[in-house]
């Protein structure tokens, strides 16, 4: 198991999510985020907002996506 904050993937808080693969932590930080939204949690809904803005531009998203995918595999097993 390896182990990201919401902060690495984007995010607006020191949340830890756990799990083997990188799909595996992007689907709980997507499911984070939900809740968050949900909350009407201020921080997050600025850091979405961030987000979106790169998904408007696929190549820029498609980059950070393999940025964060080889930061997760350079983790230490926890």
């Amino acid at each position: 198991m390896k182990t990201m904050t919401c902060n690495q993937l984007g995010g607006a808080c020191d949340k830890e999510f756990r799990a083997n693969t990188f799909d595996e932590v992007a689907k709980l930080s997507h499911q984070h985020g939900k809740e968050m939204f949900e909350q009407n949690d201020e921080a997050h809904l600025k850091a979405m907002q961030q987000m979106r803005v790169k998904m408007g531009d696929p190549e820029a998203m498609q980059q950070w996506m393999e940025e964060k995918r080889k930061e997760f595999e350079a983790l230490p097993e926890s």
